[in-house]
């Protein structure tokens, strides 16, 4: 294991012969040359495509592992964790179940807030970012400078200078021919891709509300040890710490989020106020998130979309989106629709999202095409991001205010040691920044 940045090739396919099987020519003026020597390094035919993990949380390891058996010619050659030891336990995990296609060498696996630099600077070919969010917009940059195709999972910023950052890396990808993957997996999911088809077809007229529910139980804590500075307990309990999750209305219900704007074509809304709190997590172990958030969503056409998410033990949970049209109405999630022609319910071919994301990944990266989920995932985001400005104020935020937002959550440093534990944010006292 190293804690280094240094660039290095790590074990794997070499690059002949990961340009076997391209076919693409090099023409043109040196723009055109310039874009298509990209678009060939990456168009890899049969060739083996080298993957690099950053982020080896419970995510990270998953993501991993639907990366790797998405694809009969793909290896995991490099890993990247903030802690040695999550590093350590999670090589053992990935090295047991991914088996031949396990090949990060001690030299190919880095340690350390640089760790991602290390991991993409190594040779891969494609990288999976899963650490914490806030670091999202930083690792992303790096990894579209540097050339690499990238699955990028949600949400990709914790405050509005970290979106308008992803969302020109979003524009620097689109010129150099690169993909980005969201982890806003519910978009690669068959039954809702045609439930939402249908729905924007009209199956029940226009939208005219809906109702988004991520309604569920408490999640994870790591504890505290006592030799941990404040920066590593917060890193470790990442979740419970705006400044690294975004709070759980931007790291869990983006989901349903995100579904809205999908169903609205990515249109975004125009205004947002919402209430919320923090009434069972109160103690501070829990850091300073809420727990609870209400937010009502409205669009120029005057559609509205009212969204509810809640983390507490001992209540009714429930996930799924309700949709009210002016000839029907729909549940997304059971992927039926009541409109016109009658009921209708999805019977198709069914496969796992979490797959299909890699899948397509690697579907395009083979054929030299590009999927770019830069912009969507970044309204998404954002939106998320305006909901939680509207709770913790108590003001009305406007998309406008969200984007422009100066608010930025960054610490001073990234080092080791104290690092500021911010108040619980009260609507009607914290500003709007």
């Amino acid at each position: 294991m190293t804690e280094s940045t240094k660039s290095k090739t790590c074990p794997g396919a070499s690059r002949r012969d990961f340009l076997k099987g391209s076919a693409a020519a090099v023409v043109g003026s040196s723009l055109t040359a310039t874009l298509g020597a990209a678009r060939m390094a990456h168009a890899a035919g049969d060739g083996v495509l080298k993957v690099g993990l950053i982020g080896c949380g419970g995510r990270g390891n998953g993501a991993a592992r639907n990366a790797i058996n998405a694809d009969p010619n793909v290896k995991l050659t490099a890993m990247g964790e903030v802690f040695p030891d999550r590093l350590e336990q999670a090589r053992k995990v990935l090295q047991t179940s991914l088996k031949d296609k396990y090949a990060v060498t001690d030299d190919c696996a880095f340690s350390g807030f640089d760790a991602y630099k290390g991991v993409i600077d190594s040779g891969v070919d494609v990288v999976l970012l899963a650490e914490p969010p806030h670091f999202r917009p930083q690792h992303l940059r790096y990894a579209i400078e540097k050339g690499k195709h990238v699955f990028c999972e949600k949400p990709v910023a914790v405050d509005g200078p970290g979106v308008r950052h992803v969302l020109e890396t979003t524009e620097m990808a689109k010129q150099k021919n690169l993909n980005i993957v969201s982890g806003l997996c519910w978009r690669y999911d068959y039954a809702v891709r045609e439930t939402v088809k249908r729905l924007r077809d009209g199956a029940i007229g226009d939208i005219v509300a809906m109702q988004m529910d991520y309604l569920t139980g408490v999640l994870w804590h790591r504890g505290r040890e006592p030799q941990w500075s404040e920066m590593e307990y917060q890193l470790r309990n990442w979740y419970y710490f705006t400044w690294l999750s975004g709070d759980h209305i931007c790291e869990q219900h983006i989901h349903s989020l995100d579904k809205s704007l999908w169903l609205l074509g990515d249109k975004p809304p125009k205004k947002c106020v919402g209430l919320g709190g923090r009434q069972v997590r109160t103690d501070p172990k829990w850091g300073h998130i809420y727990d609870h958030f209400a937010t009502c969503y409205e669009w120029e056409d005057g559609v509205k979309m009212y969204s509810y998410t809640r983390q507490m033990a001992g209540c009714k949970n429930t996930v799924e989106d309700y949709i009210l049209g002016s000839k029907g109405r729909a549940e997304v999630l059971k992927n039926t629709i009541q409109g016109p022609s009658g009921q209708w319910k999805y019977d198709g071919p069914k496969a796992s999202m979490y797959d299909v994301e890699h899948q397509e990944l690697f579907a395009a990266i083979r054929a030299g095409n590009t999927i770019n989920n830069g912009t969507y995932m970044s309204y998404s985001t954002l939106l998320a991001i305006m909901g939680r400005m509207a709770c913790y104020t108590g003001q009305e935020i406007t998309w406008d205010m969200a984007l422009n937002s100066k608010e930025d959550l960054t610490p001073e440093q990234y080092a080791w040691g104290d690092v500021k534990i911010p108040e619980v944010a009260m609507p009607g006292v914290t500003k709007f920044a």
